[in-house]
This record gives C-alpha cells, sequence and structure tokens, in this order.
C-alpha cells in the first residue's frame, strides 16, 4: 500500500474492501465493532484468509498480531475486533494469533477525525511489545479493521520491527480513501 511507503519497511500488505461511508460495508463494520456481532468479524477473517492463502507471498507468515485495544476500551467493548479477523484469518492459514503480544500503553481519543500527523502524534509512542521472543525472527502479519491514515498500522509496525520481528506484513479488512 502507498501510504506505508517510506513510513514502514513491509513485506506486503492489503485491504479486502475499499471503505465507502453509508455503504453495506460500514454499516458491518459498525455491527462487530459496536453491537456484539463477533461473528461478522470471524466470517470477513475467514474470507481474508481465503484470499492471503491463494498468493504465494504471503505463505511464509509465521505469526498472526491483531492491532490491540486498550484495556478499557476492551473491557467496554467485550473483545477486539481485529482479534476476531485474525481468528478467522488463523483458520484458513492456520497461523497462530497472538492476541497479547501487542499492548497498548495508554488510552487515546476516537481518531476518526484527526488530520494524518494529528493520528500519528496520538499513537507515535502508544504500542509495546510485551513478549519479544515471540516474535523475534518471524515473519508477522500485523491485522487491523479499517486503514485511514495508517497511522496506527505503522506505530504498531515500527514496535514490531525494532523488537525483532524479521518480516512485517499488514492486512486489513477495509481501506478508506476519504480522509
Amino acid at each position: 500500500m502507498r501510504i506505508f511507503y517510506g513510513r514502514l519497511k513491509l513485506h506486503a500488505a492489503m485491504s479486502t474492501y475499499y471503505f465507502k461511508k453509508q455503504s453495506m460495508l460500514q454499516h458491518l463494520i459498525h455491527q462487530f465493532k459496536y453491537n456484539d456481532r463477533k461473528d461478522i468479524a470471524l466470517y470477513f477473517g475467514y474470507q481474508m484468509g481465503l484470499l492471503l492463502s491463494k498468493e504465494k507471498h504471503w505463505q511464509p507468515i509465521d505469526v498472526i498480531v491483531p492491532v490491540p485495544l486498550h484495556p478499557s476500551k476492551l473491557k467496554l467493548r467485550g473483545y477486539n475486533q481485529a482479534a476476531q479477523l485474525a481468528e478467522g484469518i488463523s483458520k484458513v492459514l492456520g497461523k497462530p494469533v497472538l492476541a497479547k503480544v501487542l499492548q497498548r500503553n495508554s488510552f487515546t481519543l476516537t481518531q476518526t477525525h484527526k488530520s494524518r500527523s494529528d493520528r500519528w502524534e496520538n499513537v507515535s509512542k502508544v504500542f509495546a511489545v510485551r513478549d519479544v521472543n515471540a516474535i523475534k525472527g518471524k515473519h508477522v502479519l500485523l491485522i487491523d479493521d479499517v486503514i485511514t491514515t495508517g497511522a496506527t498500522l505503522e506505530a504498531c509496525g515500527l514496535a514490531l520491527l525494532q523488537q525483532g520481528a524479521s518480516l512485517l506484513s499488514i492486512a486489513s479488512l477495509a481501506y478508506t480513501t476519504a480522509r
């Protein structure tokens, strides 16, 4: 994905869909993020896994890491939607999901209405690797639901690479070009 060029060293990156406001996809994402519809996220993750399994450059993946939520947001929501997507992908690829290897150290307000630079400032030092040995020397597939500016994935990816991941790939359910 071009938004990461010069910002993050990636092996591969993909989004399954383009995100458009007022679309059926937006409605479905809202359902699994805010209305306890984990089944929708698992389904989409499974479909992502099928796409990833068809391309050779995705085959050397060792582990799958979802973008983490802050503990207070996780408690409020009851689950991490990116982890649900990761579980669906894992069912197809047969790779382990390391849902606790990355942690979000501080709570950040929603980034929905922030610019790219504001988003980066908001998340640049928020993520830390909890278990360096789990990712050291491995090809990590980082998962998120929607990419807007890429700031969150960039911050997570830098933390993973700085702590020893040998390769980093990114997959998201959707990518939005409207900012």
